[in-house]
């Protein structure tokens, strides 16, 4: 985006921040290219030098940043994302496999527009501390389960217990593995991120 197209841009603004590969800044990316979404992700800030994502942010020239301790050591790591998402003027801030705990300074700066996805039905036993990928897909098969799904959620001080933007459900089918259910939950939570933007930029 040109410098003349970026100040006549009026959609929303999209800060993300990720650990790994970030596969939903991509979903999300994808859905703006596709003129799905009328937004635009600004920035991409990482706590992993080896993130795959900020080589994908490259990709898309979208400035890229890596914040932890180990490059500032010292200083409070989320009052520097809170800033730079700040200067980004973001609008909303997704979580893509975020694995740093959201502290106050972000939380409020950007009150009820810090965005999670979890891979389960929440509020559950399935969510909390710990919970996270394969450890959830894992825990819903051991107990048995009949549904799962994925949650859009506002980001608070707990973890996943923040609002709820909306769920969608799937049946686990007979032999369900924790592996193909990782893999059926992914395709889920590309359509559910998608959604839960939809719903997001149309009350904006």
């Amino acid at each position: 985006m040109t410098e003349e197209s970026e100040s006549m841009f009026t959609g929303k603004r999209i800060g993300i921040l990720a650990s790994y590969n970030g596969s939903g800044f991509e979903t999300i990316q994808k859905a703006i290219n596709e003129k799905k979404l009328d937004a635009k992700i600004v920035v991409v800030i990482s706590n992993n030098t080896n993130a795959g994502v900020l080589e994908k942010a490259e990709s898309y020239n979208i400035p890229n940043f890596i914040i932890n301790d180990k490059r500032y050591p010292g200083q409070n790591i989320d009052d520097k994302c809170a800033k730079l998402l700040k200067d980004f003027q973001c609008d909303y801030i997704f979580l893509s496999g975020f694995m740093k705990k959201i502290e106050s300074s972000l939380l409020t700066t950007f009150p009820n527009k810090i965005i999670n996805t979890h891979p389960a039905l929440l509020p559950s036993i399935y969510g909390g501390k710990g919970m996270y990928g394969r450890f959830v897909h894992e825990a819903i098969i051991n107990n048995g389960e009949k549904k799962s799904g994925v949650t859009i959620h506002y980001v608070n001080e707990v973890y996943d217990e923040g609002e709820i933007i909306l769920t969608k459900e799937l049946e686990l089918v007979q032999n369900e593995t924790a592996d193909s259910l990782e893999n059926r939950i992914k395709e889920l939570e590309k359509v559910a991120i998608v959604e839960a933007f939809e719903k997001l930029l149309a009350k904006s």
